[in-house]
């Protein structure tokens, strides 16, 4: 399939012909949501050094011009270079063709280690380390980004009805339902333009953080991946993608531990962690519907839309986050009572007939 790819030629023309270098094997490493692709190319047997950067293998990223702008990867991948984060380093780039050729950082996601149970809250403390890195030594960048405001919260609110209600449960809102989603859109957009605004990952959880090779890799911590749509936003919105991850869960308990643990490092960092532990964890929790709420709408629509089935089977946790949180707030309990009735007795994983 390789061997007929045009784009795949043009990355080993664009590799050998204008960056000199000698290849070995391009396998494929991963494709995410988007339209990016990813290839994991290895260095040919020459004198090493004939390959510029001193590595064994290298990621090359696909981003097809018409679809995906690269301009963004490289502004966040330097602003986060900058606050101490390990992102793949770029060694070069083709804005005009759409690739990047980077650091491979592995296989291993965090998810694949976290699902053991084994080491959980070193793995929890490097991720919350490098996250506190991002927020205070990336306030300086944050102000180079465009602002998370109400624009785009309230397009991403929108999503869900769309997808969720109306696609995959096939629901005809009434004009009360509408009125009482519109309510709410309010209460969450207005509390996350309350919220200290930093500089937000946007999808900070364990598929997008890597566990590093400390013979390769001599940062320690994380590494970060998956970062383009980054913008300056509510502080909490990051550790609760992370903390709360639409991939796998832990106790209530065991998330507040964290959450409280971080709001002291972020405070003895000089940071804005609001006035006590309870409005902090209300940021953290109502930005989490937020963000499940807009999950619910984008696991929908890659199915219904791009016909990526697999995401579906992580809709049941992703749900259960919107409605416990928002049983807990008078302002969004009424959103659980519209969403449990909406659901029924259906299987939340079973697409619409």
């Amino acid at each position: 399939m390789l061997d007929n790819d045009p784009r795949l030629a043009l990355i080993r023309t664009w590799l050998t012909r204008d960056l000199g270098w000698r290849i070995g094997r391009i396998s494929i490493a991963s494709a995410d949501a988007s339209f990016r692709r990813y290839f994991r190319v290895s260095r040919g047997d020459v004198d090493p050094a004939a390959w510029a950067p001193k590595a064994d293998t290298l990621v090359i990223m696909d981003a097809p011009p018409a679809k995906e702008d690269i301009g963004p990867y490289l502004k966040v991948t330097a602003l986060l270079e900058q606050a101490g984060a390990h992102v793949p380093h770029v060694h070069a780039s083709d804005a005009r063709r759409g690739f990047v050729v980077m650091e491979d950082l592995g296989n291993t996601q965090y998810l694949s280690l976290l699902k053991t149970g084994r080491g959980v809250d070193k793995l929890y403390g490097d991720a919350l380390a490098t996250l506190a890195n991002i927020q205070v030594r990336g306030a300086q960048g944050a102000q180079q980004l465009a602002p998370y405001d109400r624009v785009p919260l309230e397009r991403e609110l929108n999503l869900m009805p769309e997808w969720f209600l109306g696609k995959h449960l096939g629901l005809e809102l009434t004009p009360e339902e509408r009125a009482l989603l519109t309510v709410t859109n309010e209460i969450l957009i207005n509390e996350a333009l309350l919220q200290p605004q930093v500089f937000v990952h946007r999808d900070f959880h364990s598929r997008n953080l890597m566990v590093l090779d400390p013979s390769i890799h001599k940062s320690g911590g994380p590494g970060v991946i998956d970062f383009q749509d980054a913008l300056r936003g509510p502080i909490g919105y990051d550790l609760v993608s992370l903390l709360k991850d639409c991939y796998i869960s832990w106790s209530r308990e065991r998330v507040e531990r964290w959450v409280k643990g971080y709001r002291r490092v972020l405070g003895n960092l000089g940071a804005n962690v609001g006035d006590s532990e309870y409005q902090f964890l209300r940021w953290f929790d109502l930005i989490g519907v937020q963000r499940h709420i807009k999950v619910l709408g984008i696991f929908c629509r890659l199915w219904y839309r791009d016909g990526k089935a697999h995401y579906l089977a992580d809709l049941p946790l992703t749900w259960r986050y919107v409605i416990n949180v928002a049983r807990r707030y008078a302002e969004t309990a009424p959103l659980a009572d519209l969403l449990e009735g909406a659901l029924g007795d259906r299987d939340i994983t079973e697409p619409a007939r």
